[in-house]
């Protein structure tokens, strides 16, 4: 059974966990709707069922499936081809797969190969190119859809999770996923994830970064006239320590204006009210006519509606900080606040607009909200079922619950805004848990019931009193144990996804030789991080203790999946690992560290990236 579960890693992908198999149970049957696109007539969806692997035509009006198409993995993305005959569908793998479908029949034409974790597909309007984020790869396909091959691969930043390209082709944006920088206290510049934007004649890319403590983008369009990008995206006081949520003390939830005439960012506008939070923005998408911005967020389980001129027009700040969002305030203009709108289920993800109606994928009820713009204010969304209502296990509720803002005070985050994924939102925090002054870098849930004490000074025991001191201190809610426990459930079903670094799923020779190194008595990083799990589990003393820490011995971490955590050390001091080991002589005590060639810290470096 354990076997099974290795193989299912990519259905962690769009925020949702493997679905591992349930206590009791042999396997979980959910669709999880995690992404959709519409036809250009508006008379079919096609949704991506990326735990059910496959892909559904939906019929419109009327609301009914008329097909599925199973998948060889669970599908991340959707894009169809300017002409609407083919549909573009990113099946991520470490080798992933863009399986091109005929709209008519629902056949497979052809499997176009891809980077490790494809998603987020866009095609220029004349068809000719289509761009393929690999996130893991940290870069983007570019596509020859006529030749069916990729013809080269354009550098991003870190984690690649969205694209959108400009209605007259001459750019891609992409979306990154997390900060790519050194987060400790005596790193002065701003942190935050950066939009990386292709050249689509030369596939040379250019940056536009985010606001200071912006981190997990989630959706990425652009106008209908092409002059504005819509991201959505956290922000963040991580600065400050988390005392409170109220007011979005700790995180609001925004939508970022890029001028694209300009290659700037122009407006980041809160999509939250006063004392109620919007958590977790996820898709966005722009009516035809341009005038409205939808945004479905997975976390309050809403449909937030902007209007164009509000995101470009005055703004008033609102929040605690002057770094965080702003309303739009412009009554000359006759500008209104954003609408807020409950969703029917859970977890809305990727969304379409269609005329006059929005539609979101809701992850969690397996179905399809359907919202009117048109519709008295008072009317509520439809719904359309993709199959049986599900029954959630404990495991399914409490993935539900880990990315659910609604358990927490004011609604403002869920514990997916931290961990993204389950795993690192690449920030540091000055929790209260150990007193003022000395923030640590968030840590992955990967392996945390397996690998106790938590928190970097071991403040913890285990994971089970970290998941119920994070309900209790950081979404300052008052929750039932049968949640707290159903989180347990879930965190210890995650499973490691297959590093970028191996080759075909083996180390590479220069990985094989740094694990020699590794593994020697001489250099002994095996010392503190033995395998298969690679950390001792206990605490030492490596000389990085700041004159605020608690204590001078920090928690050794699990290698398991380091090649995505950084940055490293317990303070966020280093980008990279190589950084950590060169620079940081990070082991020296235990060993040799300090007597490595550049070849052997190469060789070392590839076997951690590796594990």
């Amino acid at each position: 059974m354990g076997g099974v579960r290795n193989l299912l890693w990519a259905w962690a992908l769009c925020g949702a966990a493997v679905p591992a198999i349930a206590p009791g149970a042999e396997t979980e049957e959910y669709l999880g709707p995690c992404a959709l696109v519409a036809s250009k007539d508006g008379k079919t969806l096609y949704v991506a069922n990326t735990d059910a692997r496959q892909v559904a035509f939906v019929a419109l009006p009327e609301g009914k499936v008329v097909r599925r198409v199973d998948m060889p993995v669970g599908p991340t993305g959707l894009v169809l081809s300017p002409d609407g005959t083919r549909l573009f569908v990113t099946c991520a793998a470490p080798k992933s797969t863009v399986l091109v479908l005929d709209t008519g029949t629902g056949e497979a034409l052809e499997s176009i190969a891809a980077g490790h974790t494809a998603m987020g597909p866009a095609t220029t309007p004349d068809g000719k190119r289509l761009f393929v984020c690999n996130r893991f790869d940290n870069d983007v396909s570019v596509i020859d859809p006529a030749a069916g091959k990729e013809i080269a691969r354009v550098e991003a930043v870190r984690e690649p999770i969205a694209a959108a390209a400009t209605p007259d082709g001459t750019r891609v944006l992409v979306a990154n996923h997390l900060p790519d920088t050194r987060t400790d206290m005596h790193f002065v510049d701003p942190v935050a994830p950066v939009l990386t934007v292709i050249d689509t004649g030369t596939l040379k890319p250019g940056e536009i970064k985010l606001p200071h403590g912006s981190h997990s983008p989630r959706g990425l369009c652009v106008s209908p006239d092409g002059k504005h990008a819509y991201v959505t995206h956290l922000l963040c006081n991580f600065e400050l320590m988390p005392t409170q949520v109220d007011m979005g003390w700790i995180h609001v939830n925004v939508l970022s204006v890029i001028d694209l005439e300009q290659k700037e960012l122009v407006n980041t506008v809160g999509l939250d009210d006063m004392l109620e939070g919007a958590g977790n923005p996820w898709g966005v998408g722009c009516t035809a006519d341009g005038k409205s911005i939808c945004v479905a967020h997975a976390g309050s389980h809403e449909l937030s509606v902007v209007e164009a001129p509000a995101l470009l027009g005055t703004l008033v700040q609102m929040f605690i900080s002057p770094l965080m969002g702003a309303i739009p305030d412009d009554p000359t203009n006759d500008v209104r606040p954003p609408r807020r709108i409950a969703l029917p289920g859970k977890g809305p993800r990727g969304l379409a607009v269609v005329g006059s109606k929005v539609y979101a994928a809701q992850y969690f009820s397996d179905s399809l909200a359907v919202v009117d713009l048109e519709a008295p204010a008072d009317a509520k969304p439809g719904v359309i079922p993709l199959g049986p209502e599900p029954e959630l296990s404990v495991r399914r509720r409490g993935e539900l619950l880990f990315n659910d803002a609604t358990i927490c005070y004011q609604n403002w985050q869920s514990c997916a805004s931290c961990h993204p994924d389950a795993r690192t939102d690449a920030l540091n925090w000055d929790l209260m848990n150990d007193g003022p002054s000395n923030p640590k870098s968030t840590k992955s849930m990967i392996l945390a019931f397996e690998t106790p004490p938590t928190m970097a000074e071991g403040v913890r025991p285990d994971a089970k009193a970290a998941v119920r001191a994070g309900l209790d201190h950081i979404l300052f809610a008052n929750r039932p144990e049968e949640e707290a426990a159903a989180i347990d459930v879930y965190l210890k079903s995650l499973e490691p996804v297959p590093s970028p670094h191996l080759v075909d799923g083996r180390l590479s020779p220069a990985a094989e030789r740094g694990k020699k190194l590794f593994e020697s008595h001489d250099v002994g990083c095996g010392k503190c991080h033995p395998g298969p799990l690679y950390t001792d589990r206990k605490m030492h003393d490596v000389g990085t203790r700041s004159p605020f820490e608690y204590t001078d011995r920090f928690d050794t971490p699990t290698l398991v999946e380091v090649w995505r955590t950084a940055p490293y050390l317990h303070d966020g001091r280093y980008k990279t690992v190589k950084d950590l080991i060169a620079e940081g002589k990070h082991g020296k005590s235990r060993g040799r560290i300090e007597k490595l060639s550049d070849e052997e810290i190469d060789d070392l470096v590839e076997f951690v990236l590796s594990l």
